[in-house]
């Protein structure tokens, strides 16, 4: 109100052409023009700023959105990622272990076939050497059937294959080695259950020349036979062993495949991991700064909103005191000497004039009614 009396007084002091009443209404009503234009311009300023606000804020809250939605999705990532390196972590030492199994038992079957294949060599080398042995002796008794030889006549007296040997030996048609080995060859025949039926008896034979001869054969067919015996021995578990051999490797071979592709993906999967980590800090960052930003924009838009409520309440209470002004003047009723008011003239008195005229007016009882924001208005 009091800015509005400032303003009244100084349109009223500027001009000296109106009547002092006409000339205060006039200068209220452009000061209502000019509060009205401010609060105009002041609208549109805040408008403006209103608008702006709105799309910043829509702007954040659509990068406040779509980070949240980036970060559920980097989370998803490193909780896929990690149920996966879980799982190829268990394969892994799965596939390890059975590759360590499959390796210890072809070692195992290794071990094994190398000590068959050593007994089968020595005894294959023990048969090979009887049937050796045997066919010297038979060749040496047939010799000396047909020499008639004095050792023949010992060979007759023998009741015993190891008694022929030793007489062989001491005429040496044969050499101790052979003795021996031939003597071990007949007892481990006599100890065999599995002879076959019509194989010669190697403790009984006829106490003649032809009868040692059949013996000493039966003994060399039975030394090739027991030879044929282990060779196909051996070669069945050379076979069994070449297919285990064969199918360990394969099993191994297979587990390292997926073993080396197994450890590939695990460290594709920490790789993954760790960038989506990455990733996912980098906009937990930008997040936090968009909603620092989201709230101090919005406090800023709200202290701004405030201010032009305050000022706007202000106008509008300026307006209403002008409107009271204007309205009190306007009701203003002379008593008295009302003309020689109305007939004052701004070149003869000033604002201040006017006004402390109309106070006078008053106190002297020639105004009916005086405006309430007259008295109070401070004059110098």
């Amino acid at each position: 109100m009091k800015v509005a009396l400032s303003l009244i007084v100084a349109g009223v002091s500027a001009s000296d052409t109106s009547a002092p009443i006409a000339k205060i209404l006039q200068t209220i009503a452009e000061c209502q023009a000019k509060v009205i234009k401010q609060g105009e311009e002041a609208q549109k300023v805040y408008e403006e700023f209103a608008e702006w606000c709105e799309d910043k804020a829509k702007n954040l809250q659509y990068e406040v959105k779509t980070a949240n939605g980036q970060a559920e999705g980097q989370q998803a990532t490193i909780a896929k990622e990690t149920a996966t390196q879980q799982a190829l972590t268990s394969k892994i030492d799965d596939v390890a272990s059975d590759i360590a199994t499959d390796e210890k038992q072809l070692a195992e079957a290794t071990q094994i076939r190398e000590q068959e294949l050593a007994d089968f060599r020595a005894e294959e080398k023990e048969l090979e050497g009887v049937a050796d042995s045997l066919a010297r002796a038979i060749a040496t008794i047939e010799r000396e059937m047909q020499q008639g030889g004095a050792s023949m006549m010992q060979l007759k007296s023998a009741n015993s294959l190891t008694q022929v040997f030793k007489v062989m030996v001491q005429a040496s048609a044969m050499n101790t080695a052979d003795a021996q080995r031939l003597t071990a060859f007949v007892q481990s025949s006599n100890d065999d259950d599995d002879q076959e039926p019509g194989a010669p008896a190697a403790a009984a034979y006829e106490s003649h020349s032809g009868g040692i001869v059949d013996v000493l054969g039966g003994l060399h067919d039975q030394a090739n036979e027991q030879l044929d015996k282990i060779r196909k021995t051996e070669q069945g578990a050379q076979f069994a062993y070449d297919q285990t051999k064969q199918s360990l490797k394969d099993s191994i071979q297979y587990a390292n495949e997926d073993l080396s592709e197994a450890k590939k993906n695990l460290a594709a999967s920490k790789e993954t991991q760790a960038r989506a980590e990455g990733d996912l800090g980098i906009t937990q960052k930008d997040l936090a700064e968009d909603r620092s930003v989201l709230g101090s924009l919005h406090q800023d838009c709200m202290s701004r909103a405030q201010d032009f409520e305050v000022e706007a309440k202000s106008r509008s209470e300026e307006l209403k005191g002008l409107a009271a002004a204007k309205k009190a003047i306007g009701d203003i009723q002379l008593r008295g000497n009302v003309l020689d008011f109305l007939q004052i003239s701004a070149g003869k008195e000033s604002a201040m004039q006017v006004v402390q005229h109309l106070r006078d007016s008053a106190r002297n009882g020639r105004i009916r009614f005086l405006p309430n924001w007259l008295p109070s208005w401070p004059l110098p």
